[in-house]
Formats: structure tokens, C-alpha cells, sequence
């Protein structure tokens, strides 16, 4: 239902998502070159923080860490955009025949494209470190498509809650900033002993990461139990936050 959903407002959905992205980047100095540098800057701070102040014994970790970030960055990115999409075209929404649910699906969309752009730049480092990953590498696509799901049905569920609740920008982001230093983005879940990683990794974010690194960097097939866990969460957050999102989307309004 969400797929066919999709496929027939494609066209005002590519619509919005590169307007996303016009307006994103308007009056920048960089444009579009933000996309690039943005990854490229934080994995030169946090490479030479854990490279020479704390050293990691993580083998190949400038691309674990850049693949770290870049999948974050594509979560924490594409949640913030759907939490204010309502509110930033509140026009629109006021119209009654508009479909409301193409606002955050657009800007999970403008995200994904950020994201395709970032990956050019972990493969650019995977080609300038001759690094050859394995075939694993082929379900990283796969685990994208998974996290997308998961953030497309959290920011359905956010952007209502945001009309309703102003705060939750604000509490978002310190979850987001926690959820940073609580998934293996810096660091390997196994230098924690088995009853802390296993907690940690009840976090679905933790779980993407892992298995991302390990798919892309070192020819780990994902265990079953992971990707069912996170397949299932993914897909009910998804059909969850579409449901929330359909039952309040009228109502909305009248908080606009």
C-alpha cells in the first residue's frame, strides 16, 4: 500500500525532494559541495582524535569511520528533514486534496540523494586506499534500503508530533547526539563484554552499523537473527508510522 502509494505521487515527491535540496544549499557559498565536505571534514577530525590522541586497533578504520558517519549522517539527516517537513510548507498542507504524506517522504528522498553522493566519496577513499572489499559488499544496498524504511516510518511519526509538540526538535536531537556515541560509529561493539554489546545492540542503528562495516569492510555475511531483527523493526516502524501518520494528517491542520 505505502509502495503503490509512492509510485503514483513520484512525480510530486522528485519534485519536492529536489526542491529540498535547491533550497538547502541556496545562498551558500559552496553549494552543493557541502555534501562532499560535510563527511570529508568530520572524518578528518574524528581520524586524527582516534588515530593519534586515542589510537584505534580497528583495521582498515578511516573507511570504517567514514562508512560510520555516512550511514549516521543519512539516519540523523533524513529524520531531522521529516520531522519539519509539515510545518516548513504549511500552505500546502492547508489545501485539501494535497497528500500530505509526499512532505516527509520527499525528505527521506532529498536525504537518499545526499546519501548517494556521500558514497561516492567512501568509494573515492576505498579507491585511494586500495582497499578490494569482498562480495558481501552487494547487501549494502539491501541494509540501506532496510534504514530507509526505518526512517521514512520515524519521520512520518515525528513530523506529527513536531505540529503538535514544538519540543520534540529539540528532544530529537539530543537522542540523535546520544545515539551517536551509543552505535559503533567511532568504535567496534566488541570492545564492550557481551552483556553491554548485546544491550547495545538492541539500538537498531547499532545493528546497520555493524553489519554495514562488516558487509563493506570485511567480508561478513550478516547473521540471520540481525537482519530479521532489523528487518522487522524497519518494516513495523514503517507500517506504524504510516498508520499514526494517516489517522492524524486531518487533523493537523487545525494545529498549523
Amino acid at each position: 500500500m505505502i509502495a503503490s502509494h509512492i509510485w503514483e505521487n513520484r512525480s510530486l515527491i522528485r519534485t519536492f525532494a529536489i526542491n529540498d535540496l535547491v533550497i538547502r544549499y541556496k545562498g551558500s557559498l559552496l553549494g552543493a559541495l557541502w555534501s562532499f565536505l560535510e563527511p570529508i571534514l568530520m572524518l578528518g577530525i574524528l581520524y586524527l582524535i582516534f588515530s593519534h590522541v586515542f589510537k584505534s586497533d580497528i583495521e582498515n578504520y578511516p573507511l570504517y569511520l567514514l562508512l560510520g558517519i555516512i550511514m549516521w549522517n543519512f539516519f540523523t539527516r533524513s529524520t531531522s528533514m521529516g520531522l519539519g517537513s509539515i510545518l516548513a510548507r504549511t500552505g500546502i498542507v492547508n489545501q485539501a486534496y494535497f497528500p500530505r504524506d509526499v512532505l516527509p517522504i520527499s525528505a527521506c528522498v532529498t536525504a537518499c540523494i545526499m546519501l548517494g553522493v556521500e558514497f561516492v566519496i567512501f568509494f573515492g577513499f576505498v579507491i585511494g586506499f586500495q582497499f578490494v572489499p569482498s562480495y558481501t559488499i552487494l547487501i549494502l544496498p539491501a541494509l540501506v534500503a532496510l534504514l530507509f524504511c526505518m526512517t521514512l516510518g520515524m519521520s512520518f511519526i515525528l513530523s506529527i508530533a513536531y505540529v503538535k509538540f514544538r519540543d520534540v526538535q529539540n528532544v530529537w536531537a539530543i537522542v540523535t547526539y546520544a545515539g551517536f556515541f551509543l552505535s559503533p560509529v567511532i568504535y567496534d561493539i566488541s570492545i564492550f563484554p557481551d552483556n553491554i554489546s548485546q544491550i547495545l545492540l538492541l539500538n537498531p542503528m547499532a545493528q546497520f552499523l555493524d553489519m554495514a562495516h562488516g558487509v563493506a569492510l570485511y567480508g561478513q555475511l550478516p547473521s540471520v537473527f540481525a537482519l530479521a531483527y532489523t528487518g522487522i523493526i524497519s518494516i513495523g516502524v514503517l507500517i506504524v508510522g504510516y498508520i499514526i501518520f494517516k489517522h492524524y494528517e486531518f487533523k493537523i491542520v487545525e494545529e498549523l
